[in-house]
């Protein structure tokens, strides 16, 4: 209904493609650019793909050592925060002095960007866990560093995937906006090259791009969890059967 309003106030109202284009022209300008368009987004793709994947294992490291050290959580939290209040357009430059206009610097600032959220969570996530489940394990002649990893980790698990759903909602953005500001190639240039013709239908259907990518790495990470700890019926017994 919405794509049926959104069409006919294009045509009744004379909208013109520049100010607003309707989805049959967004979906005419995907068509005739159908292979540039792909190209552009298997760029951004591999490079918020790769970035999420860094941003996951070193997020869990760092949230452990977090929670582990006093020392590590004291020192480190605080510049976390503070990376994550400097805007993007701020930090991106740095990266692109860096490392260049290569795809690595989009990979390691998504990596570096998307990193707090898992780690935070993983934090605290080991500190939620109620401490009779140490206990139980220690008395079985565990140690602390086995409890850490199978015990704790296992009962924290569902909010560290909270922490990497975060992470997986801004990744490709940060990638596009990266790009954006400095690449070869990608959905940023794509959208920097419709901007500077200012062609609304190539913005869009970069748009609708961005939100599959983003809704991909969602159902994966979703998928991931239902694998690895089952389908989560809201108990915390299933949590940590």
């Amino acid at each position: 209904m919405l794509l049926v309003v959104w069409q006919a106030a294009v045509d009744l109202g004379r909208i013109p493609e520049r100010t607003l284009a309707s989805p049959t022209q967004i979906v005419r300008s995907m068509a005739s650019t159908w292979p540039q368009l792909m190209a552009a987004t298997r760029v951004t793709a591999a490079e918020s793909g790769a970035g999420f994947l860094i941003a996951i294992a070193g997020g869990v490291l760092v949230g452990i050592g977090l929670y582990v050290s006093s020392l590590m959580r004291r020192t480190l939290y605080p510049l976390l925060v503070a990376a994550q209040t400097i805007p993007l357009i701020a930090i991106a430059p740095l990266f692109m002095i860096w490392f260049g206009f290569d795809p690595f610097g989009k990979v390691v600032l998504v990596a570096v960007l998307g990193a707090f959220p898992v780690a935070v969570q993983t934090c605290r996530g080991l500190a939620a866990v109620p401490g009779f489940y140490e206990d139980v394990a220690l008395t079985c002649g565990a140690t602390r560093a086995w409890t850490l990893w199978h015990v704790r980790l296992r009962v924290a698990a569902r909010q560290i995937f909270g922490g990497i759903r975060i992470a997986a909602a801004y990744v490709v953005g940060t990638a596009i906006t990266a790009e954006y500001l400095g690449a070869v190639n990608g959905l940023g240039i794509w959208l920097q090259a419709a901007f500077n013709s200012f062609r609304t239908p190539p913005i869009f259907a970069a748009t609708i791009v961005a939100i599959a990518l983003t809704g991909i790495l969602l159902g994966a990470t979703s998928l991931a969890e239902r694998i690895l700890l089952g389908p989560d019926d809201g108990s915390e017994d299933d949590t940590t059967r």
